[in-house]
């Protein structure tokens, strides 16, 4: 195998890695709600309005992220996590989708924008805007921690400087992992 198709399936490896690695940071820091009923498990990621399976450190988190969200809006957390279970029970999907395509980002976005705006009473441009801001703060958190674990691991000779560069620009452009850009 040529050296050029070895460094080639490394930085693949290792992309693919630090991908599933930020993944688990992306869904770790999605914004949901937590509750002590068994509907939490169609948890909504308040930033993008993404339907997932809500289950342990998700809930501290998403707790955590609908406290910052309510900070931003002005209003009490209990309302916005009542907002966000309305808006939760409302998008939940019966089946999954027959073609695997979720649906559009925008769509989803406008949709959680408007719901909890109607439900807190609050403009939905200003609602639309907390969110579209958590959002791009929770980006430069896994940017930040992938950009230390890259570090890292080129510290400890795991990887060279330049696979760690391409595995970051890998994610970055949303080839690998991360996707939610």
């Amino acid at each position: 195998m040529s050296r050029t198709k070895r460094i080639t399936l490394t930085i693949s490896a290792a992309a693919l890695a630090l991908g599933a690695g930020l993944g688990v940071t992306s869904v770790a820091s999605a914004t949901t709600t937590a509750t002590p009923t068994p509907s939490a498990s169609a948890s909504a990621d308040a930033s993008t309005g993404d339907m997932r399976g809500g289950h342990g450190h998700r809930g501290e988190r998403g707790a955590q992220q609908a406290a910052a969200l309510a900070a931003k809006l002005g209003v009490e957390e209990a309302k916005v996590t009542e907002a966000l279970n309305a808006f939760r029970e409302a998008n939940k999907p019966t089946t999954p989708p027959a073609d695997g395509v979720k649906p559009d980002r925008a769509t989803r976005d406008a949709a959680l924008a408007k719901s909890l705006a109607a439900s807190l009473g609050i403009d939905e441009a200003k609602v639309a805007t907390a969110l579209e801001e958590l959002r791009t703060q929770a980006q430069a958190d896994r940017a930040a921690a992938l950009k230390t674990k890259l570090d890292q691991a080129v510290t400890d000779g795991t990887l060279t400087q330049a696979e760690a560069d391409g595995a970051a620009k890998a994610v970055e452009k949303g080839v690998i992992g991360g996707g939610r850009h």
